[in-house]
């Protein structure tokens, strides 16, 4: 009896009466192979896993050549979820990385901002590291170091003014304290003249005499104390904040000089040293490096340069006009001419407090 033979898939594939494939009821495999084809879609070698949502098989397709068949391999076919994937990430123009049996991964690389701390606490110890080592042989007398000699001498001359002034500053201080004690005594003494005159009828005119004299005196030295309290005032702003600010300014560009030596040096070092194509790169980063603390130099240079100008401008006008005015109600008061020692105080718009009013507060002043 004969075996019935097996049934041949091709069988299966309907065909019309002149032997030609029935399109209208082709095989899904051909569809799904033709609509991968119209997609561009041609991987040679790729492992394309499926899972279906009810069921927890797995099925593996692997598109190649087949051993033994000189047949040209055929690409493998993507389901509409991995074609769309696929175009999203081509659209999205990252490179993408197949690996046999895993999905597609962007190589594009993800800022890490621990990343970049790193990095910056990197260049600012490096920073650090030459700055302290030109520093060190600076005192030690093995490094060069820039010099303007002009401008160097400019602001040697400004730090020793500084102290000067503040000298002068504090004695202004301590003699506005000592007046306004000795203004204070004379008040007290006037008035104490003024008691003893109403009750001591025969010597009357003697005690009034002198309680008038001392509640003068104390009148002429409120008047002097607000115009040396200005003065106070003036010179204190001019040392502890126009001078200071410049200062800093100084400070800023004394560090930008230590920076261009210290980046000066590393490069004259490296230009020392053989060129080779391990070199080449350092002494072009360090040239980089050299020409943007150069042009830094510069500017804070510059900088300074135009602050020391405009701070001697400020300092001549504001000390011309306080010392004329420490001059002029000194004598007039030691003169005893309150008339002359008025107009001072208005020429130079001197407000003295009224006696008996006290300073309005933090609040009041806002």
């Amino acid at each position: 009896m004969a075996q019935e033979s097996p049934k041949n898939s091709a069988a299966e594939i309907p065909v019309t009466s002149n032997g030609e494939v029935d399109d209208a009821h082709e095989h899904g495999y051909n569809r799904d192979l033709k609509h991968s084809l119209a997609s561009g879609l041609g991987l040679s070698e790729t492992q394309i896993t499926s899972h279906g949502f009810d069921s927890t098989k797995e099925g593996v397709v692997e598109a190649g050549a087949s051993q033994g068949s000189s047949a040209p391999p055929l690409p493998c076919v993507l389901s509409p979820s991995r074609v769309a994937a696929s175009q999203l990430t081509q659209q999205a123009g990252g490179q993408r990385t197949h690996t046999k049996g895993g999905p597609v991964i962007l190589a594009d690389e993800i800022k890490n901002p621990a990343m970049e701390k790193l990095e910056l606490v990197r260049k600012w110890s490096l920073n650090t590291y030459k700055c302290t080592r030109q520093i060190i042989s600076e005192k030690l007398g093995r490094g060069s170091r820039t010099v303007d000699l002009e401008l160097e001498a400019q602001i040697d001359i400004l730090r020793d003014n500084k102290k000067k002034y503040e000298n002068i500053l504090k004695l202004a201080q301590t003699l506005s304290t000592q007046l306004f004690q000795m203004v204070h005594t004379q008040k007290q003494l006037g008035d104490a003249f003024a008691d003893l005159s109403l009750k001591s009828l025969e010597l009357h005119e003697e005690f009034g005499y002198n309680a008038d004299t001392q509640k003068l005196l104390a009148k002429n030295g409120e008047t002097l104390l607000g115009a040396i309290n200005f003065f106070i005032a003036s010179v204190n702003t001019l040392v502890n904040k126009t001078i200071e600010d410049t200062l800093m300014t100084v400070k800023q560009y004394e560090n930008a000089r230590i920076e261009y030596d210290a980046y000066r040096t590393d490069l004259e070092e490296l230009n020392l040293g053989p060129r080779d194509a391990n070199t080449l790169p350092k002494i072009e980063q360090s040239q980089h490096l050299f020409q943007i603390h150069k042009e830094k130099y510069d500017k804070m240079r510059s900088d300074v340069s135009v602050k020391l100008k405009f701070l001697e401008e400020n300092k001549v006008k504001v000390l011309r006009n306080q010392l004329v005015l420490f001059h002029s109600a000194v004598a007039a008061y030691f003169a005893g001419n309150q008339k002359q020692l008025e107009l001072t105080l208005k020429q130079f718009h001197v407000k003295l407090k009224t006696p008996g009013v006290d300073a309005p507060s933090w609040l009041e002043e806002q």
